[in-house]
């Protein structure tokens, strides 16, 4: 193997940090801070930045690019330095030689699917926790932004090494659970021929129907009840909207007795269902889904709340059970077990979380729509009163994504029918698109999906940008024909053109970018990296030539553009997109 290879360190980062700690020693001993690289915006101020002079300056006393040149001259000679120069008010600017970033290429083929790679996580358990719709409806986009960056973010966090659960909280309990069932008996009793009028509070969509009619061909007449004994004694929706919808469903409850359970039963398992299969077709997949009933079947919230009575933080007022929360921050106190001894779903939630940290995960992390901002002070005081560590719950808010159809902004809600599906923008833009346009933002930004930029074939839509670069690749390699890791032989020196070692440098950046990510809990920066590494491909497939070259420099630019194929097929991975082949 050419001598190029051996003379590339493993982290150049870490070698230069070395380099500028024996300077410091021989220019200001007594100072020793942490000493951080960055890279600059523009290639003409150098492959890496550092600022530990204008740190210094001040303490010093000492003018800071005066003491820059003076860390400048005590530099060591080394292979990987071509030179540094003085910046700004302090700034250092260290410029690389090419072969510190020639060996990169043969690393990153050599590593595989594991470049990018790392032990940040340290193994550490930890769970995330995203989407967890109530199955009372298909999902519709706002569900896709969260599903999307819950399943990228894992992937990011696996990578850098924690060891991840996905898991589904399944509101299988309480009562938007009733009002489904609910709104699936009233469409039933109607094909049955008693009709009772559809109050506006309960499920819309067509899906109710459906579900409807499965139960009348399966049980024909079985749970039919005449309307007048559904509606007895129900307050008027006209007075009282939502005591009318309690009466109907404790009625509901009365005339179907033991049957109730099966149309509750029925409409839960067929949305949870086609949540499932949805999620799946999607890319998205958990490794548990975490029923709420089990919470209240096993005791869990009777012992959440004995733990937090037991620390002082419960009260009993009115015959219900509070929950100091003001003491924590919160604007009211909340009841965890109403007057009637029904547990809130606080209450639950409450339990829920306890049981994360009680399954032995040291970190959690809960991704919720942006709207549940208000609730974070609340819950993460009461795992504090249960006597818990709650800054290991860590909460991501996901802003409500906007569609936009020519032009047209779509109105979307589950309870009024109105919505656009998940499902149905899948169909329409593809999966692919799907995934990479809800990461290209922070997922605390609102988030305008723009469908006929996802379903462009140009170079301004950023997911055929990037597939199309993978593409390219696909297609130099398959006419070459030859075994990929022969190239790991190839004269890495003679990659020198400004665009090569522009795509080497940015190969490079794809472990720091992975790393970022996992920290700032933040999948979009991986997108904005595929973006520009990309744009660095197209550039080298424009300015060179790759197969009729001379057969060194033929061989020494397959072995680029191979590990950038593998960098941009994990990157795209990473965020549920495919890496495909040819377009």
């Amino acid at each position: 193997m050419p001598a190029a290879h051996a003379s590339v360190a493993p982290d150049l980062k870490s070698r230069l940090i070395a380099l500028l700690e024996q300077s410091l020693r021989q220019v200001a001993a007594d100072a020793m801070p942490v000493i951080e690289l960055e890279r600059p915006k523009q290639a003409s101020h150098g492959d890496f930045a550092c600022n530990v002079a204008m740190q210094l300056g001040k303490a010093l006393k000492r003018n800071p690019r005066e003491l820059a040149q003076a860390l400048i001259a005590a530099l060591p000679a080394a292979d990987i330095l071509e030179k540094a120069e003085i910046a700004g008010p302090g700034f250092i600017n260290l410029f690389l030689k090419p072969a510190a970033w020639q060996g990169l290429a043969a690393q990153v083929l050599a590593a595989g699917a594991e470049f990018g790679s790392s032990r940040v996580g340290g193994g550490e358990k930890v769970q995330v926790e995203f989407v967890s719709a109530n199955p009372t409806g298909p999902l519709h986009v706002g569900h896709g932004r969260g599903a999307a960056f819950g399943a990228s973010l894992s992937n990011v966090l696996k990578l850098a090494g924690y060891d991840v659960q996905r898991e589904y909280y399944v509101n299988d309990a309480g009562r938007q659970m009733d009002i489904l069932a609910l709104s699936t008996w009233l469409r039933y009793l109607a094909l049955c021929g008693e009709t009772v009028a559809f109050p506006g509070n309960c499920y819309q969509g067509d899906y109710v129907r459906d579900m409807a009619a499965s139960i009348h061909a399966l049980h024909q007449e079985r749970y039919k009840r005449a309307a007048a004994e559904v509606v007895a004694g129900v307050p008027a929706a006209s007075d009282d909207a939502e005591g009318h919808l309690d009466g109907l469903i404790a009625n509901a409850k009365r005339l179907l007795g033991a049957d109730y359970a099966y149309i509750h039963g029925h409409a839960l398992e067929e949305q949870l269902g086609d949540c499932r299969n949805d999620l799946a077709e999607f890319g998205v997949t958990f490794d548990s889904w975490f029923s709420e009933r089990t919470l209240h079947e096993s005791g869990l919230i009777d012992r959440a709340v004995a733990q937090m009575q037991k620390h002082g933080h419960i009260y009993e007022q009115d015959g219900a059970l509070w929950f100091r929360s003001t003491a924590f921050g919160d604007e009211k106190d909340r009841v965890v077990r109403r007057e009637n001894g029904i547990y809130t779903y606080f209450a639950a939630d409450i339990a829920y979380h306890i049981n994360k940290f009680e399954r032995g995960f040291t970190r959690v992390l809960d991704i919720w729509g942006a709207d549940h901002h208000g609730y974070i002070p609340r819950v993460k005081g009461a795992l504090f009163a249960a006597g818990l560590d709650a800054d290991r719950l860590t909460v991501a808010l996901v802003q409500f994504a906007v569609l936009y159809r020519n032009g047209q902004k779509a109105s979307m809600s589950t309870r009024s029918g109105e919505f656009v599906t998940l499902r149905e923008l899948r169909a329409e833009v593809g999966n692919d698109a799907a995934r990479f346009f809800y990461v290209l933002r922070k997922s605390e930004q609102h988030l305008d999906f723009d469908l006929d930029l996802a379903k462009s074939q140009s170079n301004d839509n950023p997911v055929y940008y990037i597939q199309y670069a993978h593409a390219r690749i696909c297609s130099v390699m398959h006419a070459w024909g030859g075994v990929e890791r022969d190239l790991l032989d190839a004269d890495a020196s003679l990659l020198g053109a400004p665009q090569e070692l522009a795509l080497l440098k940015r190969l490079a950046e794809f472990p720091e970018t992975v790393t970022a990510a996992a920290r700032e809990l933040s999948p979009h920066v991986i997108a904005y990296y595929l973006k520009d590494l990309a744009a660095d491909l197209h550039g080298l497939y424009v300015a060179v030539r790759f197969l009729d070259a001379d057969e060194a420099v033929k061989q020494a630019r397959l072995l680029l553009v191979a590990a950038t194929r593998l960098v941009l097929k994990t990157g795209l991975g990473l965020l549920g997109v495919s890496a495909p082949e040819k377009m």
